[in-house]
């Protein structure tokens, strides 16, 4: 893979922060946008900004092909059987709390079990706790290996016949753990469960097959794979999706209204209310198209080894903690004693770094790893070797300006 050539195609990095060039360590939270997606979206606007569905006027016409050209792209980057089980959300969030609020309030009752782990994201936490609230269903965790993992016996013993459904994330944001979904979804439906997996981690580094996983629900936001904030997508199996209800309703997903009832458009569009994120959809298609082009085995080969040469390099740092796991995503989260993560941030971008600290969405998992917060660098196809060794300069730099201070 050229990463020069790669890196060229993203104008964003092309810049200095605070006198220094920009390295960007922070493509977890969300990715940098090649230029063929900035086109795309404004091609969209210069020549075919109008509303899907309805105009038959030739900008209509022009917007719902774009739109709808995009769902097929979406269709066939994840292997789903029809386009009918592709909605297009605002992202992971959004589409985790459809499924929480659509199929987990009307398929849940007093005693059901909804099945976590202690890494999940609080996307992939409030919308269960919540429906767990609503219906009497009660919330169980899959317990965590000392490096972050979770075992196929711990979840079987976790797993049971009251289990409903089944939440996990593809890849941890904070730890990089992948989790072994296919194999934790024919436990669950051996119980007959549900799976739904937040996959806001895993589609924009892993090869992602709804039917290899045989995943029921597989929720992921298009800003953590190139493509523009604002929109997402969630698969679910046609069945499912059939005997859900929206929880959205209005414009766009209606057949007929009447005065005291209305019926729902089919599949996808009746969980797509309202104006949906037309621009958001198409730049989403102009993002899958850079990534099909790059390969996803391409890129993936390419961040496992920056991670591990990072951790290589990190470990050479006396009083570095790092978490999680040896086998991982694009990743390395890690404190360095007796300094906040957000003191290393903070001198990191002194030396144009950009890097996340905090408790990145994920409190449970951070009282797990009896820590407040962390720090987190995370690589995507765009990052190189030469900015992992900027990274642990940085470091080096921030332990001896900390501990001149004290």
């Amino acid at each position: 893979m050229d990463v020069q050539a790669i890196r060229q195609q993203f104008p964003i990095l092309d810049q200095e922060i605070n006198g220094k060039p920009l390295v960007y360590l922070d493509s977890s939270a969300t990715s940098q946008k090649p230029q063929s997606v900035i086109d795309a979206v404004d091609s969209y606007y210069r020549f075919a900004n109008a509303n899907v569905h309805r105009g038959v006027h030739t900008l209509g016409s022009r917007a719902t092909d774009l739109y709808e050209n995009a769902r097929e792209k979406v269709r066939q980057f994840i292997h789903a059987d029809s386009t009918a089980e592709v909605i297009f959300t605002r992202g992971t969030t959004t589409a985790i709390n459809l499924v929480a609020s659509s199929f987990g309030r009307s398929n849940l009752q007093a005693g059901d079990e909804i099945v976590l782990t202690p890494m999940e994201h609080h996307s992939n936490i409030i919308p269960w706790q919540q429906a767990a609230k609503a219906t009497g269903a009660k919330l169980k965790y899959i317990p965590l290996q000392p490096d972050g993992t979770v075992t196929l016996d711990a979840v079987r013993e976790t797993i049971t016949n009251q289990t409903k459904i089944v939440a996990i994330a593809h890849v941890s944001n904070v730890l990089g753990t992948i989790n072994p979904i296919k194999e934790i979804a024919e436990i669950a439906h051996r119980h007959g469960a549900v799976i739904v997996v937040d996959g806001a981690q895993g589609i924009p580094h892993l090869e992602v097959d709804v039917k290899e996983l045989n995943c029921d629900f597989y929720a992921f936001s298009g800003h953590k794979m190139c493509a523009p904030t604002g929109i997402g997508v969630l698969y679910g199996k046609r069945e499912l999706l059939e005997n859900m209800e929206p929880i959205e309703f209005g414009g766009e997903m209606i057949d007929f209204v009447h005065l005291y009832d209305s019926t729902w458009k089919e599949l996808p569009w009746k969980f797509e209310g309202g104006t949906p994120i037309i621009a958001g959809a198409v730049g989403l298609g102009a993002a899958i198209d850079f990534l099909s082009e790059v390969g996803m085995d391409a890129i993936l080969e390419h961040e496992q080894k920056l991670a591990a040469y990072a951790m290589e390099k990190m470990r050479t740092i006396e009083g570095i903690s790092i978490y999680g796991p040896e086998h991982r995503a694009a990743l390395v989260t890690f404190n360095l004693d007796d300094v906040h993560p957000h003191d290393v941030a903070t001198v990191l971008d002194a030396e144009g770094i950009a890097v996340r600290a905090g408790h990145h969405c994920a409190q449970p998992l951070m009282r797990w790893l009896d820590v407040t917060a962390t720090a987190r660098a995370s690589f995507y196809l765009y990052n190189t070797v030469e900015e992992v060794d900027i990274l642990v300069d940085g470091l080096l730099k921030t332990k001896e300006y900390f501990g001149n201070v004290f």
